[in-house]
């Protein structure tokens, strides 16, 4: 009588679980932002108008600084889609172009305000003593004056002009990224990776740019999308009492300066210019609030 021998698993017939691979924390904040809603609204605003900056002289028969004295102040049409200003030129293409204008002093304003308060911060944070007094003082100075009349004060003293006004945008937002990667290095250089590092004898420079830095960047990319929002209606600001960009610049706050005359006559004049920079400052304003709930744990449920 023969008796069956167990039967062994066949280990070729064996499938191994193969552990998942993580996700990096990029790939999820960026699913997340894609799944926001109000991000998605204002990301799609803002490309919208980049996109219209790149190819404006693709999109318009006519210059921006085109005179034609014969369509002096003439309603939206459909030769002129914006209507005319009350030199007869078209407020569509004045509208395009000063997309450019406003979206570079943005750009320059607060990639500039970023890198010398970043750096202001990372000092004033980390190293502490004399070097944090000092520069919290500085960033006190600058926070006494009110913005707007800081701005205007150091056009003033550099000279009307669009470059001046970008120099005086960046500087007055200098304290406010300055203090928030000041606050964000205090609290950072507290944990235990950074006293690990220190222990160990790794040099301030390494620390500071391979652990404190990177932990510290998200709430200055959140700022930054807001602060360009604030920097677009600075400049537009100095534009409209004539301390930004100087004629014939298509500048939007130029447009609603130059139109006040004929707010009732021809209106368009300064409602196209006005919904640009609405819509420019909502876009930058939806995607901040986007980039805060999704980077920012305790928006997090």
């Amino acid at each position: 009588m023969s008796m069956n021998a167990p039967t062994m698993p066949n280990q070729e017939s064996v499938t191994e679980t193969k552990p998942e691979q993580m996700d990096s924390p990029f790939r999820d904040s960026m699913r997340a932002l894609l799944r926001h809603r109000s991000a998605m609204i204002g990301g799609g605003i803002i490309l919208f108008f980049i996109l219209i900056a790149l190819i404006a002289p693709l999109l318009l028969p006519f210059g921006y600084n085109q005179i034609d004295a014969d369509a002096r102040l003439q309603a939206p049409s459909a030769e002129h889609w914006f209507g005319t200003d009350d030199f007869g030129r078209d407020i569509f293409a004045r509208v395009i172009y000063g997309a450019r204008i406003s979206l570079w002093v943005g750009f320059f304003a607060i990639t500039g305000s970023i890198v010398v308060g970043s750096v202001l911060g990372l000092i004033a944070g980390f190293y502490g003593g004399w070097r944090d007094t000092l520069i919290s003082r500085f960033f006190d100075i600058l926070l006494a004056f009110p913005a707007i009349l800081l701005a205007i004060a150091i056009v003033a003293m550099l000279g009307p002009g669009l470059e001046n006004a970008m120099y005086a945008i960046a500087i007055i937002n200098v304290p406010t990224f300055g203090r928030l990667m000041r606050s964000r290095v205090l609290a950072v250089k507290q944990e235990d990776y950074v006293l690990a590092a220190r222990a160990i004898g790794m040099k301030n420079s390494r620390i500071l740019f391979r652990h404190i830095l990177p932990n510290s960047w998200t709430p200055i990319m959140v700022q930054g999308t807001l602060g360009f929002a604030t920097a677009v209606l600075e400049a537009a600001a100095l534009g409209f009492i004539g301390m930004g960009a100087q004629p014939p610049e298509p500048e939007w706050g130029k447009m609603l300066s130059d139109s006040r005359a004929f707010i009732q006559s021809a209106p368009w004049t300064m409602v196209f210019p006005g919904l640009a920079i609405m819509l420019t400052v909502l876009g930058f304003n939806l995607l901040g609030d986007g980039l805060r709930d999704v980077l920012d744990p305790r928006m997090k449920q």
